[in-house]
């Protein structure tokens, strides 16, 4: 099936890779990408590390520079969101301007902040850092000795709790689990983790959950189920992510945790494809479909994605794995190989109970220097 109009719905990491990977691969017909944000894509990694540390500018995340999607021939239309989906007539319909026709529609509409329903929400001093934006308001606030409070000790929690006490802020962290990463890494490796945490300087409560965040005078009360409250002045909320798929729902496609797709990235309809954080889609090294929210996963398989839009047959088919910066530590699981964990650490040596460790170079860094 050969297609003239491919519509990516979604202009994050995902859908700016399928865009260049389409032009790559010699795709020339038209393409439209629709984003929500005011943004082009770019990468988020460093909205935890380098943005957040303002360390580099916000270009500097993006994919692409502006122009070069006109260069490209890429219709690229931002601060407009796609609110459904015709199936029948293959039309899209859009929060401003017509109804959109394509040949082939990838969804690439990625994932939002897992929220606190009984925590306020609106909170100028509550920040789920998910965007640009959160990372920029965010970072207003990371100042010597200010008090920042982390709720969970997932990947996004402990990068932000790594920034903010590098630059001098009093970090306290609490997490309803007994260690940091318990879904991600070993037990061993957890227990590392929090032990680094705490000799940087970070407050790691485990097994502590928040009831409530109330206000005073100065900031915010963290108020926990076992009666304590913690003052801060701003409260960081990740506790994970939640796959946009409530547009693919709404039009009849296949969703379970995500849009449903093969390893090609083909959705239930023939002319839909998808790509990325919102997709829960078959591993054929795994032999099993995943739902994976990485770096990784949103450009390799939105690039895989891609080539068969434009007429190739290989299946998206990787090990999955991932990979964090805190403090001069870098870990990445798998390394290079279905089992094992890497780990480079600048200064600290590695502990003898964990001899399967090997050090590698690290990614961010090299990348940006």
């Amino acid at each position: 099936m050969s297609f003239e109009h491919v519509v990516i719905a979604g202009a994050g990491h995902a859908g700016g890779c399928a865009a260049g990977a389409l032009r790559a691969a010699g795709f020339a017909g038209r393409i439209t990408m629709i984003g929500i944000e005011a943004h082009p894509p770019y990468e988020r990694p460093p909205l935890s590390k380098e943005l957040l540390a303002g360390y580099v500018p916000v270009e500097k995340a993006y994919l692409q520079p502006l122009d070069w999607y006109t260069q490209a021939g890429i219709d690229l239309q931002l601060g407009t969101e796609v609110l459904g989906i015709e199936r029948s007539r293959q039309k899209v319909y859009l929060s401003k301007g017509p109804r959109l026709h394509y040949d082939a529609l990838l969804l690439t509409t990625g994932a939002r902040a897992r929220t606190v329903p009984h925590l306020t929400q609106s909170d100028p001093r509550v920040f789920y850092v998910r965007d640009i934006n959160d990372s920029l308001a965010l970072r207003a606030w990371l100042r010597p000795n200010a008090r920042v409070g982390v709720i969970g000790v997932g990947f996004i929690g402990l990068e932000i709790a790594a920034t903010a006490r590098k630059a001098g802020c009093t970090v306290v962290v609490l997490e309803l689990a007994d260690r940091p990463l318990s879904r991600a890494v070993p037990a061993e490796v957890g227990t590392y983790v929090a032990e680094l945490h705490r000799r940087s300087g970070v407050e790691l409560q485990l097994k502590s959950s928040v009831r409530a965040i109330g206000t005073d005078s100065t900031g915010r009360t963290l108020q926990t189920a076992d009666g304590r409250r913690i003052e801060v002045d701003v409260v960081v909320i990740g506790i994970g992510a939640v796959p946009n798929t409530e547009v693919a729902a709404a039009s009849g496609l296949a969703v379970d945790d995500g849009v449903v797709v093969n390893q090609f990235g083909r959705t239930s309809d023939e002319h839909i494809f998808a790509a990325g954080d919102v997709t829960k889609h078959f591993n054929p090294i795994l032999g099993r479909a995943v739902r994976l929210e990485a770096w990784q996963n949103a450009q390799n398989q939105a690039i895989a994605v891609a080539k068969v839009i434009a007429g190739g047959s290989d299946p998206f088919a990787e090990v999955p794995w991932l990979w964090t910066d805190q403090y001069d530590m870098n870990m990445r699981s798998p390394a290079r190989r279905p089992s094992g964990i890497a780990l480079c650490i600048a200064g600290i040596p590695l502990p003898r109970a964990l001899p399967s460790f090997r050090c590698c170079r690290m990614r961010w860094s090299a990348r940006s220097a």
